[in-house]
């Protein structure tokens, strides 16, 4: 009797609790319902992750593509037995599963298919070094692919030199950039050697408004200079018009790795911070402007009459009267101060019709007279040349390999 009092009185109780707590539970649920600022709508939000980016056209993407929060490069050497006919089938075959991935659909075979399901504005673009175009056919290849002139401030490291074949991985989403990685390596196994991978960053997608400037570790804004794309400006600068038959419409890839000091950098003040850029720190206008993209002001003198962007300032340094001087800067943050060795960084992706003609004379002034070299290095550098994009019946490099 004792027990089942016990019971009836603690089934009892906790039927009040239930019946409390589904009175407090309705009570919340009409007080959430009142106010729909209270709970997130998930439902609502629009979803990253299903983004797409076409991979066949007549460019590659991941060019002209406005960049994505991820990035991976891939540098492969192909195998000594490797001849055009197995650069080609390998080049189809990366191709198939470049368009796959891009549409958020495994590659034959995949072994983690589930994770192709999030594309998240996946592009995958291939760039040729100068031993795949040797390999393939010695009389195609462009007088500047290959190692750049030596610049008096590099410190460059083979590790991340010159290689066959590049694969630059970009998304939204770092567990698709792996993913995709990841499964054109293997496809690639049995043509090619890794060498290196080179792996960056930028603000979240959805953190900032689409268009906004990235800035790099050293809270700078990088790069304003950018030309637009879409215009005839863009396709003049940064797509090829001449040159061999099977590069027309194509580009070039320097990639250079540029390790920071950052410790050294904390100890400036933020005034002598811009006088080494030439621009504001808070919103990356020139000194003598007041919004970013206001146009620079070389001539303009302070109250002294010194010049208000000084002669060693890197935006100084980097300007040209000359409209052909100019890159598309598509740079990548990295940090890899976690690994025993502190090196954190740019991953500093240019673009253009022809590196000798832009990218060299930038560079040049860059070497001889930017003040910002005391606080950064170039460590590592390659050279590629990037094929136009392929129809859907088609593969990259197929004027090469076809031709």
């Amino acid at each position: 009797m004792g027990e089942r009092a016990m019971s009836r009185r603690g089934l009892l109780l906790g039927g009040a609790a239930v019946a409390g707590a589904g009175v407090a539970g309705g009570a919340l649920a009409r007080l959430r319902a009142a106010d729909p600022t209270s709970a997130p709508r998930a439902a609502e939000a629009p979803l990253n992750g299903t983004r797409t980016v076409a991979f066949h056209g007549a460019r590659q993407a991941g060019v002209e593509t406005p960049p994505q929060a991820h990035a991976s490069f891939v540098a492969l050497d192909l195998r000594e037995e490797v001849d055009a006919d197995g650069v080609r089938r390998m080049m189809r075959l990366l191709s198939d599963d470049a368009a796959r991935l891009a549409e958020g659909r495994p590659v034959l075979a995949d072994t983690e298919p589930e994770l192709a399901e999030v594309p998240a504005r996946l592009t995958t673009t291939f760039g040729f070094g100068r031993g795949l175009v040797e390999r393939v056919d010695p009389d195609a290849v462009p007088e500047w692919l290959g190692p750049l002139p030596e610049f008096g401030h590099d410190e460059l490291d083979d590790r991340w030199g010159e290689a066959d074949l590049l694969v630059q991985v970009c998304a939204d989403d770092p567990v698709t950039v792996s993913h995709a990685v990841r499964a054109m390596a293997k496809d690639a196994r049995a043509f090619t050697r890794p060498r290196w991978t080179q792996t960056g960053f930028r603000r979240a997608s959805g953190s900032e408004p689409d268009g906004t400037t990235m800035r790099n570790l050293m809270g700078q804004v990088d790069g304003t200079i950018n030309p637009v794309a879409g215009t005839p400006a863009f396709d003049r600068l940064v797509w090829r018009s001449d040159g061999p038959d099977w590069l027309r419409g194509g580009t070039s890839l320097v990639l250079r790795r540029i390790a920071t000091d950052l410790d050294s950098w904390d100890e400036l003040d933020r005034p002598a911070r811009e006088a080494v850029i030439g621009r504001r720190l808070s919103n990356g206008a020139p000194l003598t402007g007041e919004d970013e993209h206001d146009l620079v002001d070389l001539e303009a003198t302070d109250t002294s009459g010194l010049p208000v962007i000084p002669a060693f300032a890197h935006v100084r340094r980097a300007r040209s009267d000359d409209p052909d001087q100019q890159i598309l800067r598509r740079p990548y943050n990295y940090d890899l101060r976690d690994h025993g060795v502190p090196e954190a960084g740019l991953l500093f992706a240019s673009y253009q019709a022809d590196p000798l003609r832009q990218f060299v004379p930038i560079q040049e002034r860059l070497d001889e007279l930017d003040l910002l070299n005391e606080w950064v290095t170039a460590v590592g550098s390659a050279v590629f040349a990037v094929p136009p994009g392929c129809e859907e019946d088609g593969y990259v490099g197929q004027g090469l390999l076809e031709g």
